[in-house]
């Protein structure tokens, strides 16, 4: 048996079905992989995890990809998973109805007052016609974007993800909309992806392609058995009493996966200059240090 670490994004949820599924099918071990799941304690520890040796690849999103990149560390994307629609939720009825209301309002992000929600807000606004340096209120709720609007915390809410929080809110009575960021100009990074060091990817190809085929695997089980999935599902969240949002999370998450695993070098190059041009980065580097296709398509190998 081959040993795997896989580092997920924050928590287990719905993105994770198709490992989920591989895990309970069996698939894992006829491969001769011995797949272990870590949770990271924090949201954005997973290069240093890879680079300690503790994890051998990480779920998480192209900006984080390129921020860690642009800092010097040596991290590589190799495949995308998930697709969602995503962007900046509002409170309908504060007087927001297009990007540029949003001057002056209340904005929820985790690490509020950092610079990166304020950057995907500014970036819409201006995009509007508003100004680039739009003032705005920082606040802080963690990763409870919804709550923050239901207790009138905040305004508007970034970064969401349709098939969560939007769900989540109309479920919950929010009357809410969502600016997406596809709409006004920004790069699309509301994609799941998975990333590893240079040096493990060269030393464990082959066991990094077979993960990949069990992952295509599990998506085509999603698709084909959609109801069977569901169950699998609540079984690895230890959910006994499935609740109507748990269910239509679900079902809104299930389209979100994609056949489609590779990425562009053009994709890259236009996320890091709209991160630099926001200041979100100190450092650009070539668009070719981000990606690589080199595991796809999966037939090849």
């Amino acid at each position: 048996m081959q040993s795997l670490t896989l580092g997920l994004e924050w928590f287990k949820n719905p993105d994770h079905t198709p490992i989920f599924i591989a895990q309970e099918m069996g698939w894992f071990a006829e491969a001769g992989i011995d797949l272990t799941l870590v949770e990271p304690k924090e949201h954005l520890d997973a290069i240093e995890e890879i680079a300690q040796d503790r994890m051998d690849i990480a779920i998480t999103e192209p900006i984080h990809l390129v921020e860690d990149v642009a800092k010097g560390h040596q991290a590589v994307g190799f495949a995308r998973f998930l697709h969602t629609n995503g962007g900046v939720m509002y409170k309908k009825g504060v007087g927001i109805e297009r990007p540029r209301d949003m001057v002056g309002k209340r904005v929820q992000y985790p690490g509020a007052p950092g610079p990166g929600g304020f950057a995907i807000v500014r970036s819409m606004i201006e995009a509007d016609g508003g100004p680039r340096q739009a003032a705005l209120q920082p606040i802080n709720n963690s990763f409870y974007h919804t709550d923050a609007l239901l207790e009138d915390k905040a305004d508007v809410a970034t970064l969401v993800f349709y098939n969560f929080e939007l769900i989540e809110a109309a479920h919950r009575g929010l009357d809410a909309g969502m600016f997406a960021l596809k709409d006004w100009g920004l790069p699309d990074f509301c994609q799941l992806i998975m990333i590893t060091s240079p040096e493990k990817l060269a030393e464990k190809k082959d066991l990094f392609h077979k993960f990949l085929a069990i992952l295509m695997r599990g998506m085509d089980f999603i698709h084909q058995h959609p109801q069977k999935a569901y169950e699998i599902y609540l079984k690895s969240m230890g959910i006994t009493e499935a609740s109507k949002i748990d269910e239509a999370i679900f079902e809104a998450t299930v389209p979100c996966f994609t056949y489609d695993l590779m990425m562009s070098h053009d994709y890259y190059r236009h996320l890091q200059d709209w991160m630099s041009t926001y200041k979100l980065i100190e450092h650009t580097q070539p668009a070719t240090s981000f990606w690589t296709n080199e595991l796809l398509p999966l037939g090849s190998g």
